[in-house]
């Protein structure tokens, strides 16, 4: 196995907030209905979104930030540990540079959300 890329991203939750806040249509543009309501079917807090959106960042990181990748094809959930479900742009990109195993870990501190993502390959 080798390491093909590393990501990492922190959310200030309080300015997560306030762009939500200014432009609410924003979820829409960077998260799937999936993964705005998660497992239990109900809004997720803002704090979970803000993760959500790291490990998106992270992930684009991992893969060396190139242009064109959609937000809505990286999809991330959690029913425990946190994993991503890549399709279109982002997938596309994964597979090009030959990904084949991402290890996601997520956490959430005080004011900020982090993620921090390894892309490899076998």
């Amino acid at each position: 196995m080798a390491i093909v890329g590393i990501g990492v991203d922190v959310v200030d939750l309080a300015r997560f907030s306030k762009v939500v806040y200014r432009t609410p249509g924003i979820l829409d543009r960077l998260f799937t209905k999936a993964e705005q309501t998660g497992v239990a079917g109900k809004q997720l807090a803002l704090v979970s979104l803000a993760g959500r959106f790291a490990v998106k960042e992270a992930v684009a990181k991992a893969l060396g930030a190139p242009a064109g990748m959609e937000w809505h094809d990286c999809e991330v959930s959690n029913g425990g540990a946190p994993t991503i479900s890549l399709r279109g742009t982002v997938a596309s990109v994964a597979d090009s540079k030959g990904v084949t195993n991402w290890h996601v870990s997520l956490s959430h501190d005080g004011p900020v959300a982090i993620a921090y993502v390894i892309a490899e390959k076998v």
